[in-house]
């Protein structure tokens, strides 16, 4: 069992008075039998009302507008949780009864959505990997474990160089990047071998070995294992996942649970900062600071950025 104390801060500042500003955010950490939620607060500029539902994934998402006009949005999420040691699959059943299993959850709704594989040019390469891992016939479990084991040493875990909207043909020529490319790439050769396979975002806590990723947002991938159910791999860290992470959301890909997007009038032209604490209840603290890309930003000036997404509906109005 692990403690943890989490802050998330995202600060917008504008050129410009900007108002109207209508976002979202999935900062609700998931509540169930391996993470008991102690205590949760998000502040936002001005407190506005905050509107909370339940997505198609089973994840909260709240939603607000701040129709004022202001030149700075911060949106500060406060986080004690515990989580909890799981037991990992014990893998004694035969592998052909395992992989059988998996066939009937193409035909089930609530698969079909994380078995559903995207198209890119690079499929048959990729596809090739699936084919070598599968003609080893041994255990789904086994399997997931083995390709996440190959992304974390085949590709290079470099910062900047990609941004959440980096496609896979683009991931796959630059065998590097950061937790979402990796997780990006381990969804789809999951996929291809026909094993369900969700994005799922969150924190990592710190390691006494140091972990890629810790103390800032983190993305893993939660594969489905017959006889068991959800189990996390994270292929950044080359590692299952237990209590040393929190999960935030699950999806399809990093669009289904992105911390905070949104949109708003006025000038497209911001600074973002983002800043992560994590601290452990033995008291060990990491922060990371400004690493976080949210979608759709590319660099415009040194400090400043644009959010396409926030460019697109300006354009949608202005029609």
């Amino acid at each position: 069992m692990s403690k943890f104390k989490i802050r998330h801060i995202t600060r917008y500042r504008y050129e410009d008075p900007v108002r109207d500003s209508a976002n979202q955010l999935m900062l609700y950490p998931i509540r169930d039998s391996w993470q008991d939620i102690l205590e949760h607060m998000i502040v936002i500029t001005d407190n506005p009302m905050v509107h909370i539902h339940t997505d198609y994934f089973g994840n909260l998402v709240g939603t607000f507008t701040h129709a004022r006009p202001h030149r700075e949005l911060v949106i500060d999420s406060q986080l004690t949780v515990v989580t909890k040691l799981r037991q990992m699959p014990a893998d004694n059943l035969p592998s052909d009864k395992q992989w059988e299993a998996l066939q009937p959850l193409q035909q089930q709704m609530e698969f079909v959505d994380f078995l559903r594989q995207e198209n890119f040019k690079a499929l048959p390469e990729i596809q090739s990997i699936a084919e070598a891992e599968l003609a080893k016939k041994q255990s789904p479990f086994k399997s997931a474990q083995n390709v996440s084991e190959y992304i974390y040493k085949t590709f290079e875990y470099q910062t900047g160089i990609t941004t959440v909207e980096t496609t896979l043909d683009e991931i796959w020529k630059l065998k590097s990047g950061v937790c979402q490319d990796f997780a990006h790439m381990l969804l789809a050769i999951l996929r291809l071998m026909n094993i369900p396979a969700r994005y799922v975002s969150g924190y990592i806590g710190p390691n006494k070995g140091g972990m890629r990723g810790e103390g800032a947002t983190h993305a893993w991938v939660e594969a489905y294992i017959p006889f068991y159910g959800w189990l996390g791999l994270d292929p950044t860290n080359n590692c299952l996942v237990n209590d040393t992470h929190v999960r935030l959301a699950i999806g399809k890909n990093f669009s289904d649970v992105s911390p905070v997007k949104g949109t708003y009038r006025g000038t497209s032209t911001h600074t973002l900062d983002v800043t992560v604490t994590v601290v452990t209840e033995d008291g060990n603290t990491i922060t990371a600071e400004n690493n976080i890309v949210t979608p759709g930003v590319v660099t415009s000036t040194p400090h400043t950025q644009q959010n396409s997404f926030r460019r697109y509906q300006e354009m949608q109005m202005q029609q």
